[in-house]
């Protein structure tokens, strides 16, 4: 990447990483003296986390679009001022409503100041010329539960869990906020805010009105793919320890090797900025849908002996499957359908997404507490099915 645009993925990728940090990976710290103050459950807690993810679902669309039209700079510290009154909110909560209040709050944020949003920013920036720039705004931000989880625990030993999410905010006040608002003001010639104009100056009809239609399949398709990649995810990152406990390990051996996730997914992130870089975003991405059920049928049908070489194997391959595919949600919809109407088109294929992740703890915590370590068979499946759609897709003649 040149210099300006690697200015560009460290800040935004920096703010991302904030973003993350006071929000996906804030319960796992928190959740516990969140529930003895409030005098709730601490299943209560993560229910409320759940209601923000149902929230951010359906804003996708209306944020991309507002990113095509206005731009990052504009659209994206408007959610840092979200973020902090969210986190305000929680810490001041008093009881069950106002908690849910809260995260409901963050939920906006969360629907609005992710990484989709933020991919959005980069191609109305950069145009078709944004793969290197979101695979480094990811590998900044794979760093968000390292930095989240220790801040989290340092602020809530010394000013308690409301203090630390008022640190969070004001996170989001001193840094995240003028980050966001110093990303570049240019438009690229391709992006959504110029293009159309461009059109219709030349006299021409929109051109963009064919191939909308024509990938209608190919959008489903992807909706899909990703759906089934963040049910995966969110099952595994909520579950993976008691997985791995059901399959046979110890609770010692199960949280350490559940560990290795992180480290993975930032490897397949690094494989892709560096080995997958000159391929088609197509093409890493079905490699990184094989990853998860490849692994997975191997540690079901290997059995207890193979275990303890499997299941880090497993761990590795799943995390790093993921982290390249974290980065495909960004590349593959702008490489098969262009820069044009990008936020907009990424924020629809994302929304089934962010539905299965809000109802895939509880979905996954019941089957395995139906099936055991034999619910690895569910995600599994459903990683096949995503594979087989990936490979139906074909890639759109003279993309990168």
């Amino acid at each position: 990447m040149r210099e300006r645009t690697w200015r560009t993925a460290a800040m935004l990728g920096t703010a991302q990483t904030l973003a993350f940090a006071s929000t996906y990976y804030l319960p796992a710290v928190l959740a516990d003296s969140m529930a003895r103050d409030l005098g709730v459950s601490a299943p209560v807690v993560f229910a409320a986390f759940s209601l923000a993810m149902l929230v951010s679902a359906p804003l996708g669309p209306l944020t991309g679009r507002a990113i095509d039209r206005h731009g990052g700079h504009v659209v994206l510290p408007l959610t840092s001022l979200v973020f902090a009154t969210g986190l305000g909110a929680l810490a001041l909560a008093q009881g069950p409503w106002s908690l849910f209040a809260a995260w409901a709050v963050m939920g906006l944020a969360m629907g609005s100041g992710l990484y989709e949003a933020a991919f959005s920013a980069l191609v109305r920036i950069y145009g078709s010329n944004s793969r290197g720039a979101i695979t480094g705004i990811t590998l900044v931000a794979g760093f968000a539960s390292t930095v989240g989880w220790p801040l989290s625990a340092w602020m809530e030993a010394r000013w308690g869990w409301r203090g630390a999410c008022a640190g969070w905010a004001a996170a989001h006040l001193l840094l995240g906020l003028p980050l966001n608002a110093a990303l570049p003001r240019h438009t690229h010639p391709a992006s959504p805010a110029t293009q159309p104009s461009a059109s219709v100056a030349a006299g021409g009809p929109p051109q963009h009105s064919e191939p909308a239609r024509a990938g209608t399949g190919s959008a489903l398709a992807l909706a899909a793919v990703f759906a089934i990649a963040w049910f995966i995810s969110t099952a595994m990152a909520t579950h993976l320890p008691h997985l791995l406990q059901l399959a046979g390990l110890g609770l010692g051996a199960a949280i350490s090797i559940a560990a290795l996730v992180g480290p993975a997914q930032v490897a397949g992130r690094l494989a892709e900025y560096g080995l997958l870089r000159h391929v088609h975003p197509l093409h890493s991405a079905r490699v990184a849908a094989a990853a998860h059920p490849v692994a997975a049928l191997a540690l079901l049908l290997a059995g207890a002996p193979l275990l303890g070489a499997l299941a880090p194997m497993f761990v590795m391959l799943h995390g790093a499957g993921n982290g390249i595919l974290t980065i495909a949600k960004g590349t593959l919809p702008l490489a098969l359908f262009g820069p044009h109407g990008y936020g907009a088109r990424l924020g629809l294929i994302m929304t089934p997404a962010r539905f299965a992740q809000a109802l895939a703890p509880p979905l996954f915590g019941l089957a395995l507490e139906r099936w055991g370590a034999g619910a690895l068979w569910i995600t599994a499946g459903l990683g096949l099915i995503s594979l087989g759609l990936l490979l139906a897709l074909r890639a759109r003649p003279g993309s990168a």
